[in-house]
């Protein structure tokens, strides 16, 4: 289909005028933000992101980033609602972001809508996820930088994954984590390369 057309009502007149300088994907060049939210719409994937945010981590705009690159259903922030943006790199007007005041009011909203709660930490009993079988429908839960899952959000999830590290450091920044545990259920669920 031509999506050049000026009949097209996915297009935006003004990026047609101008030029579209937004870092999309050439599929999405000279659409409005709304077609492009409605197409994406169609495809997302059945996982769910969480992040707790109780003392305003730095790392949740490259976790929305992430989520919109594997088309995560949505992004949860959990705790303070105020996120650093930067990291995102305006993806966020593209991904669904859904803001929970408590793990409580999380588990919740993942109860109701029937999506087990997986944790990604590396701490004392967790299953390395490159072993593991991840849901297709359920809610990656990240703890922030520093301090990691609190003990509420363990308590609250269904199994506790780690990543495998291979060097000195103790941890990966939640940004990072998340990345990897995304492209672990992509593997596993649009590639059927299981664990």
């Amino acid at each position: 289909m031509d999506t050049e057309s000026s009949d097209d009502r996915r297009l935006d007149p003004e990026l047609l005028a101008e030029g579209d300088t937004r870092n999309v994907v050439d599929r999405y060049r000279n659409w409005t933000v709304e077609a492009i939210v409605a197409d994406l719409d169609e495809r997302r994937h059945p996982f769910h992101v969480a992040i707790e945010n109780f003392e305003h981590d730095m790392n949740i705009g490259s976790v929305v980033r992430s989520a919109n690159a594997f088309l995560a259903a949505e992004v949860h922030i959990v705790g303070n609602r105020r996120w650093n943006r930067r990291g995102a790199m305006v993806t966020e007007r593209y991904q669904h972001v859904r803001h929970h005041e408590s793990i409580e009011e999380l588990v919740v909203w993942a109860r109701d809508n029937g999506l087990p709660l997986v944790g990604i930490d590396n701490i004392e009993g967790s299953v390395p996820i490159e072993t593991y079988r991840l849901p297709s429908a359920c809610v990656m839960l990240f703890g922030q930088e520093g301090p990691g899952l609190s003990a509420a959000a363990q308590e609250a999830c269904v199994d506790l994954l780690a990543i495998t590290q291979f060097g000195s450091t103790r941890s990966i920044n939640a940004g990072a984590a998340a990345a990897v545990a995304m492209h672990a259920w992509i593997r596993q669920h649009v590639f059927e390369q299981l664990p």
